[in-house]
Order: C-alpha cells, then structure tokens, then sequence
C-alpha cells in the first residue's frame, strides 16, 4: 500500500503547489490530514486508495467523533479528504469519491474576542520604549492592532516593502496573494523609531536579511516569537486577560466597524477572499453596541 499512497500524495502535493498555488501553511495542513486517513486504512487493512468505500468512511468519521474532534476539526478533514479524492479521480487513480455524499458538520458559530479600547491603552503603556526591543514591540503592536494583517504576514514584512510617504505596507497574504494596507500616525512614528534606533542595535553589524522585525540574536523573527512578545506585554500590564495574535486582528476590525466603517473596505483590509469571513465581525459590534449602551445609558 505505502508506494500507491505515498505517490499518489506527492502528486496531490504538486498540483496544489502548482496548479492552486496553495500557502505553505495550507499544504502542511492537508498532507497532515491525508497521512493520518493512510494510517486508518492501514489499521482497516485497505490496501489500495481505489477500494476505499463510503462505508468506510462512516467508520473513519466514528472514529474521529470518538476522538472527541471538534464539529471543526472534522469538517476540515473531510473537506481536504473531498479535495483529495476528487483530485484523484481526476486523474484516473480511482474509480469514484467516497467522500462526495459525506455532509460536512457545521461548526460552532464562535464570536472572536478582542480587546476594548481602554484595554488596548494599557497594553500599549506596557511597552519600554527606551530599549531597542521595547521599540521593536511598540512597533509590532501598533503595525498588528493598526493593520489587521495576520501575525505570519508582520514576520514576512521586509523593509523595501514600507512606504513611509504613502504610510502603506505591502502584505504577503495567503496564498501568495499581495495587497498594500495602509498604517496610521501612531504605527508610523514607532516604525520610524524603531528602524532607527532599534532595529540596528539588533542586528549588532550581522548581515542585513531584510527582515522588517529581528529578534534579540539579530535573526528573522517568527511567529512565535511575536506570540511570547505579546504575552509578557500583557503580562507587564495591569490587565487579567488573556491574548493571541489574532485578538489584535479582531479588535482591529471590530473597532473600524462600531466607527461607521463599511463592510467591503474591511473585507479588503484583512485580505478575505469572501465576505462572509468579514460579516461575522458585524455580529460582534451588535454586542459591543449593546455592552456600551447597557454600560452608560441611564435607563439602561
């Protein structure tokens, strides 16, 4: 079974490389997903992908609800699975689409959190500005909360890609889908700041990669590096809350739509290909506005 199923991955692999020009992150996803499908057939005694059946599915999908999998994590399984059969079928290497008849499990419908201004206030007073790495973190949290862009995006960010004239970065998207987003004053002063003052003092005469934001060894700085910056700012802060990288792309957007922003501009703002991944964030601001009114109005 290993040489049918593993060719048959890699050339899944290549036509999203190739042919749907996938993200790094998306490919990483589905060969995850598609290895651990190999693993059940193995455990089922399926030998070829062409002998999979719908009733195995019904038992692969068994054994992922008693995994105790979210309503999620399972639909996206079976809609990379879907993609996967289809593609094989496409070419000849199997007969039909086991996963064609199988409903995908609609998932919860989960506001995302995000940050109230005043508790924005105070994260941003949790940065020492008088270190080249307190720079560097008032710069990465005014570019996230001021941008909306997604924190892989901020790590990819080179330095030619700043227009300080325009106030504009280009974005990196998923995808490899570019866009230019535009910064405000307070995300241009501490950019400005820290490649000044800060930046160099990082990379303490290594070779320039180009990298917008270095970490204290001068290297590249990741994701996960913006994600332990941002959790000891919060914890320097006086809030008892809890963050992620995203919470900032939240409230980025939230607050542009309890100001009077209209939809499609945000829609373009964050990079989503469909505006229902934007319209979720209206559902929010109703909450916002009603947690306001029942905050301040006298009658409330």
């Amino acid at each position: 079974m290993e040489g049918n199923v593993n060719n048959s991955l890699k050339l899944f692999i290549e036509y999203l490389q190739i042919e749907k020009n996938s993200s790094k992150y998306t490919i990483e996803h589905y060969q995850h997903d598609i290895r651990n499908f190999f693993m059940f057939m193995s455990e089922q005694d399926i030998k070829n992908l062409k002998d999979v059946e719908y009733l195995d599915i019904r038992i692969y999908l068994t054994n992922l609800y008693e995994n105790q999998l979210s309503r999620k994590s399972v639909a996206r399984k079976i809609s990379c699975l879907r993609s996967f059969f289809k593609f094989l079928l496409r070419e000849e290497i199997v007969h039909e689409n086991p996963f064609a008849l199988v409903s995908i499990p609609k998932s919860e419908k989960l506001l995302p959190d995000f940050f109230y201004e005043e508790e924005l206030k105070d994260i941003f007073a949790a940065c020492d500005t008088s270190t080249p790495l307190g720079l560097r973190n008032k710069a990465i949290l005014e570019l996230l909360y001021g941008t909306g862009i997604r924190v892989g995006e901020c790590c990819q960010i080179q330095l030619n890609d700043i227009d300080f004239f325009l106030s504009t970065t280009m974005i990196h998207g998923k995808g490899n889908k570019q866009r230019y987003v535009p910064f405000g004053s307070f995300a241009h002063d501490a950019l400005e700041s820290y490649i000044r003052d800060g930046r160099r003092v990082l990379l303490n005469g290594k070779h320039d990669h180009g990298h917008l934001f270095v970490n204290f060894r001068g290297g590249p700085l990741t994701a996960r590096g913006v994600r332990t910056i941002l959790n000891s700012l919060i914890e320097k802060s006086s809030l008892n809350v809890k963050i992620h990288p995203h919470k900032l792309r939240h409230s980025f957007a939230t607050h542009l739509l309890s100001n009077g922003a209209d939809m499609r501009t945000v829609q373009e703002l964050l990079g989503h290909a469909f505006l229902s991944s934007t319209q979720v964030y209206t559902h929010v601001t109703k909450e916002f506005l009603k947690k306001t009114y029942m905050s301040h109005h006298p009658r409330a």
